[in-house]
């Protein structure tokens, strides 16, 4: 890639930018982790932070055929990408690590969409899709994956009844 199309790509991805934040910022809720005893650590924080993205990924594909809505999918993938290669390489992992462990985050999104995707199809009970998808290893109380699990979908439902100029400007309902 040439430095002038890096340039206008990342110029491009801007434009997810806000919708981006906000879904860092309801992913750094503190319900997650306090009530809902997602680990507080950076695998949990990852954990939440796709799991949101997700549900928002699948708003947008909601939106069907719009244009902007396929355009600000991919923009807002490549603005994970960014943030989770800035806080690999932030965090002291090296070039040769990176490459590969970017393949593994992004098979975890991906992971993540299709999994919520068919657990609110129906496929499967939305709180196994969760316990997979966001506790992982980690062992959670059924409280707090019913919690969790409960929070997640509300917000998957809140999220269909915003407007798309609304989501894409990264006006989001609270989690």
């Amino acid at each position: 890639m040439t430095f002038l199309s890096n340039l206008l790509g990342r110029r491009d991805r801007e434009g997810a930018r806000p919708l981006y934040d906000a879904a860092v910022a309801a992913a750094r809720q503190p319900f997650w982790y306090r009530e809902g005893g997602v680990p507080d650590t950076i695998d949990g924080r990852f954990d939440m932070l796709s799991a949101v993205l997700a549900l928002i990924l699948l708003r947008l594909e909601a939106a069907g055929e719009a244009e902007e809505a396929r355009g600000q999918s991919v923009r807002l993938t490549e603005t994970f990408v960014d943030d989770m290669d800035a806080t690999m390489r932030q965090i002291g992992i090296g070039d040769v690590v990176v490459g590969k462990k970017m393949g593994k985050l992004m098979g975890a999104l991906g992971g993540r969409t299709g999994a919520f995707r068919r657990a609110l199809a129906g496929d499967e009970p939305f709180e196994t899709a969760v316990r997979r998808n966001v506790y992982r290893d980690a062992p959670a109380s059924e409280d707090g994956l019913e919690r969790v699990a409960d929070r997640l979908r509300r917000f998957h439902d809140a999220l269909a009844a915003v407007p798309l100029e609304s989501v894409l400007a990264g006006e989001l309902p609270t989690p």
